[in-house]
């Protein structure tokens, strides 16, 4: 079973910084992909960044340059840090895994940027 734990949210101002942290529990067994992804009011879920077992990353166009994925295998948790925070930004964002082809979700973090 896996579960994903994020944490790291909150409210900042235009040009701000912050770091989400998504905690996995049971990926030492299940080594998958770790996505990021964000839901803003009234719009559909949209994908962010994804890091991969060999910690090679992708990012949407609206994210590159300015947001940064990481893994850190011996704590087993996932990290997006955020660098030059625009409005747009503000969204509800999830972590995401599959594992042995079952999609497993965060419960969100919200970040606001004014």
């Amino acid at each position: 079973h896996v579960q994903l734990v994020e944490s790291g949210g909150g409210s900042v101002l235009a040009g701000g910084s912050l770091r989400l942290s998504c905690a996995v529990s049971g990926y030492t067994d299940c080594r998958y992909d770790m996505s990021w992804y964000r839901q803003r009011p009234g719009k559909e879920r949209e994908f962010v960044s994804k890091v991969d077992r060999d910690g090679d990353t992708n990012y949407a166009a609206s994210v590159k340059g300015r947001f940064i994925i990481s893994l850190d295998n011996a704590k087993n948790t996932a990290h997006l840090q955020m660098n030059g925070l625009k409005p747009e930004d503000t969204a509800m964002y999830y972590c995401q895994t599959n594992c042995r082809g079952t999609d497993f979700w965060g419960q969100g973090t919200q970040v606001t940027v004014s």
